[in-house]
């Protein structure tokens, strides 16, 4: 069995019509949800881009032991388990950061195509839209599979769209805000109500802009799927497709990004600066572009909105159905491995999802963990832009059961609990009505830390829970 795995950044589940959507145009993946196994439950594990990625290409926990830094040199990935077996493996990415700086992201692959230039802001002109980048990146992918399609194969496609910015062909976004003007909007990363001038009818065109980057993807994914059957692939390619995390966009109730900066009392990003010649350090207002070292981030919570991603399972002969059981990003590499009938490697710490395949009465997971790594308050992270970021706060983890989620911080008073069944939107925090109940997922989340060999600088702040 073939199989391709495509991967789409920053996709929120909520913007899928096959999960309910009814505004957003995503025909191509509707169709395939309609063939596939929906994943209602799934989750992000490590976040956010780069971790993500360790965690797709590996199988393992990495949020125990790697930040936002370039792949361990002991471990193994995916391609290289398929192409010791004498698989032709390719990947073909736009996002930018599988090779940069030594990221090593790559390793495994007989074949690796980077589509280069994406950026956080961008000032690119394009003539055609098959010149934009994940436009591109489809059809190197189709290119390849011409080439190898009567081979047993495995395609990895990473797309950076729908991160931002969001600039799609405007008769895109135009499907969602009809007099579009052309304006990027960029995320405030935190509350926008915070920044001065700002309003709710920017957030609104922006999700706009975003929903049509959407469906911009969602038509190369359509093209990729015609391509497949021109190719006679299937009945014989299974296809997955997720995401690395979600996006906020004015809810919890004002947050527009994914993580939060940390701001001065005017609205103002708090940055991080050298020293004067003379030793004293510089004034906000009087910043050199060589003298900005980072920036500080502030509490960043964790909601549904970011942690439950999409997830997309077909593999021909299997019916397709929903599969409520909880399962986490880990969980994909062991799941292709076992659809490649592959054995899968005892390092391994993610569970085949193929049962849930076949058989959507499987359970699922008891509990899954979501979290921007484990970092305390002072310490500094690597992100985007390798440009280092100081933690104000201590960083969040969400730990999901079946019925609850408590967003867990160290800081004392921050963390929340929720009750999902009757309060999916995370609305009513109820941690101090359910206290017994914050404190059993917070257990599993302390039990998790030990049995990963999550470091002691790291595990001893989180064994209370600070109501």
């Amino acid at each position: 069995m073939n199989v391709i795995w495509i991967i789409a950044d920053t996709f929120r589940r909520d913007a899928l019509g096959a999960y309910g959507n009814k505004t957003i145009r995503t025909p191509s993946l509707d169709s395939l949800a309609a063939k596939s196994t929906r994943f209602n439950r799934h989750y992000a594990a490590n976040f956010p881009t780069v971790p993500a990625r360790a965690d797709f290409l590996t199988g393992r926990w990495t949020m125990s032991y790697m930040q936002w830094e370039p792949l361990h040199d002991d471990e193994v990935t995916l391609p290289q388990l398929l192409s010791a077996k004498g698989i032709p493996t390719c990947a073909v990415v736009d996002t930018p950061f599988y090779l940069r700086r030594g990221m090593n992201y790559d390793r495994g692959f007989k074949n690796f195509f980077e589509i280069p230039g994406q950026t956080v802001s961008t000032d690119e002109t394009w003539s055609y839209e098959s010149d934009r980048f994940a436009p591109r990146t489809f059809t190197q992918a189709m290119k390849w599979l011409e080439n190898h399609h009567k081979e047993n194969f495995f395609l990895y496609i990473d797309t950076w769209d729908p991160h931002e910015p969001w600039d799609a062909p405007s008769y895109y976004t135009e499907l969602y805000w009809p007099d579009y003007d052309g304006e990027i909007i960029d995320p405030v990363y935190g509350h926008w109500k915070d920044v001065p001038g700002f309003t709710k009818k920017k957030i609104k065109k922006a999700l706009a802009t975003y929903w049509g980057e959407i469906t911009m993807v969602d038509t190369w994914i359509g093209h990729l799927l015609r391509h497949m059957e021109n190719l006679n692939l299937m009945d014989n390619t299974a296809i997955i497709f997720t995401t690395d995390h979600g996006f906020y966009f004015g809810e919890h109730p004002d947050l527009f990004g994914k993580v939060t900066r940390a701001r001065d009392a005017s609205g103002k990003n708090i940055m991080l600066q050298q020293s004067k010649p003379d030793g004293q350090p510089r004034e906000q207002n009087d910043p050199k572009p060589t003298d900005v070292l980072g920036e500080a981030w502030d509490h960043s919570p964790l909601y549904e909105e970011i942690a439950a991603i999409p997830l997309l399972i077909h593999v021909p002969g299997c019916k397709p159905a929903a599969y409520d059981g909880l399962t986490s990003a880990v969980d994909l590499m062991p799941t292709v491995m076992d659809i490649m009938g592959q054995e899968i490697p005892g390092f391994v710490e993610g569970m085949s999802l193929l049962p849930a395949v076949k058989n959507p009465s499987v359970p699922g997971r008891d509990f899954v963990l979501t979290t921007h790594l484990f970092v305390n308050p002072g310490e500094c992270v690597r992100s985007v832009d390798d440009v280092s970021r100081i933690m104000a706060k201590s960083s969040a983890t969400t730990v999901t059961t079946r019925e609850w989620a408590l967003l867990y911080v160290v800081d004392a008073g921050l963390s929340e609990l929720y009750h999902l069944p009757t309060d999916p939107k995370q609305e009513k925090n109820v941690i101090k009505q359910h206290p017994e109940i914050a404190r059993q997922l917070h257990e599993h989340m302390v039990r998790f830390m030990r049995e990963t060999g999550v470091p002691k600088q790291k595990l001893e702040p989180r064994l209370q829970l600070r109501l």
